[in-house]
């Protein structure tokens, strides 16, 4: 018992003195799951309204492909990226492994599915809805695609929080590619397998503090846009 509460005030420490490591780690891990759930988001939304609203031969076969790539494990996705960007690969001559780039690149694969999922059943489900209504006031195709993404706007947001959680706490996948280098692409949560191996539970404590602050702040901002959005509706 007073292994963890000597490692809980020697965490409060390191957050509140503001240890240029901690907030060098947690400073790289937003950078590293923001970038890559705003390209999710960017590829992510409208693939998911086309796949949503459009009618095309194998609807069913993209559909279960989507889903499975939704819960695809990250470590699957940290090898075949590893085996794209290493020097024998077909990315290799671009020097990106063991970079953040790199760890940018297998985030990204992990979140777009998420979003473009989440869009996709989104759009559907205000689709009918709003389609014929739209349709007989005159409107484009293009003002019925924007109207539907105003509808859908906070399931998509939900979807973009989703997609930005299981990219900062993500483990195997930024480790293959990223390689857990201190002071370069050491993340929150490699720092925290590494501190934890290594009995250095106070770093570790204090990077999962920080974790779950950051995971309380995504969902409070989520609840505050669909609230917001409930009461214009």
């Amino acid at each position: 018992m007073m292994v963890f509460f000597e490692a809980l005030v020697e965490a409060l420490y390191l957050i509140f003195s503001l240890d240029s490591e901690v907030w060098g780690i947690m400073l790289l891990s937003l950078r590293v799951s923001g970038t890559a759930t705003f390209l999710a988001a960017c590829c992510g939304i409208p693939l998911g309204m086309f796949l949503g609203l459009r009618v095309y031969v194998g609807k069913r076969i993209i559909n279960n492909l989507v889903n499975t790539f939704m819960g695809l494990p990250p470590v699957v996705i940290g090898l075949f990226v590893f085996l794209a960007i290493s020097r024998s690969g077909p990315m290799g001559f671009l020097g990106l492994l063991y970079t953040p780039t790199a760890m940018i690149i297998a985030q990204w694969i992990l979140a777009t599915p998420i979003v473009t999922g989440i869009t996709m059943a989104a759009v559907r489900s205000v689709h009918g809805k709003y389609r014929d209504t739209a349709i007989s006031l005159g409107a484009s195709e293009w003002q019925l695609w924007v109207t539907i993404l105003k509808e859908a706007r906070i399931s998509i947001l939900a979807g973009i929080c989703v997609a930005f959680g299981q990219a900062i706490s993500e483990v195997g996948a930024i480790m293959i590619v990223g390689g857990n280098i201190r002071f370069s692409t050491r993340a929150m949560t490699t720092a925290i397998v590494l501190q934890t191996r290594m009995g250095l539970f106070g770093m570790a404590i204090a990077l999962g503090l920080i974790l779950i602050v950051l995971a309380f702040l995504v969902n409070l901002i989520f609840t505050m846009l669909q609230e917001g959005g409930e009461i214009v509706r």
